[in-house]
């Protein structure tokens, strides 16, 4: 969300005390909110085409193959995909409810929080849509190890790396 700088009190992220922007709080806390919205974008529009296809299945000659256990993990994935579209949408609609009350700072640490979230629950997504995808096209022992796998390679992509990235710059 931040390039690492002493966005911290508008961000919610650790970082240096000083920064060398000639910037004022509420400067700081308009960049970092344009900067979150551009995340959002990018977001939004992947869990929207997950959600759009998910949602689409059912409609498939083949869905009525699925057995009961695949019925279920696919209500589950397609709940999972509708609430992550929500949890994305959030920062949207409290700045909607809030854009005039000059409180930026909050709007983009809430932002923040509900953005990590997204990330989360993408993950997740896209660990389930791993396995489902997988269970049918070859079974689920094949697609519990698919599964993990995808979810070893989400964890390393949304958490350690930007833990890494993070200690690096000194955070």
């Amino acid at each position: 969300m931040t390039d690492g700088s002493s966005d911290a009190a508008t961000s919610g992220q650790r970082g240096p005390a000083t920064d060398s922007r000639d910037e004022s709080p509420q400067e700081r806390a308009d960049r970092n909110w344009l900067e979150l919205l551009q995340e959002l974008r990018v977001s939004q529009t992947g869990v929207q085409l997950l959600a759009g296809f998910l949602a689409t299945l059912p409609f498939q000659s083949r869905f009525s193959a699925l057995d009961g256990f695949q019925r279920a993990w696919y209500v589950g994935l397609l709940a999972l995909a509708f609430t992550t579209v929500g949890v994305t949408l959030a920062p949207v609609a409290i700045h909607r409810r809030v854009f005039r009350d000059n409180v930026k700072p909050e709007l983009v640490q809430a932002g923040h929080r509900l953005t990590q979230v997204t990330l989360w629950l993408i993950g997740g997504l896209l660990g389930g849509i791993t396995f489902l995808v997988v269970d049918v096209v070859y079974d689920r022992q094949v697609a519990e190890v698919a599964a993990v796998a995808a979810v070893v390679v989400l964890v390393g992509l949304l958490l350690v790396l930007p833990l890494r990235v993070g200690r690096a710059a000194g955070d």
